[in-house]
């Protein structure tokens, strides 16, 4: 009897730890269950709620969108941002459950994808504004160069719209924590070549209309 006993101890133990480990995993399955149903009712209300205030005109007409779908993404911006609202809730529930089990690694991964995923979505939005800023600028720049008749205006409405996409494009860079003093430095050569180059632009093409303002605000004493 006490060698039956003896052998049947593994089996005995293995049967507590599972029903030790079942009602842990029947709740971390619910919870996760629970976390996807909600992720996507948040996914939902997020496009909703972004389309209600045309979120998505502003991402159409700042570029986003078209080059989105020249790349072959059939998703426009406001669904991506939808999208990783949905991932931001269901990676929650999967850290929420395997803490739950115990997986402490596994917690760990999930908990470092879940901060950085509200980094992405800063980094979108500010893709989306400055987008729109910047062709908005752009537009502003070739306006003003067409009525002050100074030459190659849509050269200039480009240069200064790239100008600061760039600059946009480097602090959603630093947002996510990519780049880095390299970059910092290059974006700085390259704006500094950019702005020489506006500056020789007016300075050739903008001699006439800067002497007709200079005349215009303070004349030149005439002599009797």
């Amino acid at each position: 009897m006490n060698e039956i006993d003896w052998s049947l101890e593994p089996v005995r133990g293995l049967l507590l730890r599972v029903g030790e480990m079942l009602p842990r995993v029947l709740i971390a399955i619910l919870i996760i269950v629970l976390g996807w149903m909600l992720a996507k009712a948040v996914r939902f209300a997020i496009v909703k709620g972004l389309r209600a205030v045309n979120f998505n005109v502003l991402t159409e007409r700042a570029g986003m969108d078209s080059f989105l779908r020249d790349g072959g993404i059939r998703a426009d911006t406001t669904q991506i941002l939808g999208l990783l609202f949905y991932w931001l809730v269901v990676l929650a529930s999967l850290v929420i459950g395997f803490n739950l089990l115990g997986l402490e690694y596994i917690t760990d991964l999930l908990g470092r994808v879940l901060w950085f995923l509200p980094k992405v979505m800063v980094a979108l939005l500010i893709l989306a504004f400055g987008a729109y800023f910047a062709r908005f600028i752009g537009n502003a720049v070739v306006a003003y160069c067409r009525n002050v008749h100074l030459q190659d205006a849509d050269v200039l409405g480009r240069i200064a719209q790239y100008a600061i996409l760039a600059f946009v494009v480097l602090i959603a860079l630093d947002q996510v924590n990519v780049g880095g003093e390299i970059v910092r430095q290059t974006f700085l050569i390259v704006l500094a070549g950019i702005v020489f180059a506006l500056a020789l632009a007016f300075g050739l093409g903008g001699r006439e209309w800067a002497a007709e303002m200079l005349e215009r605000w303070w004349p030149r004493r005439r002599k009797p």
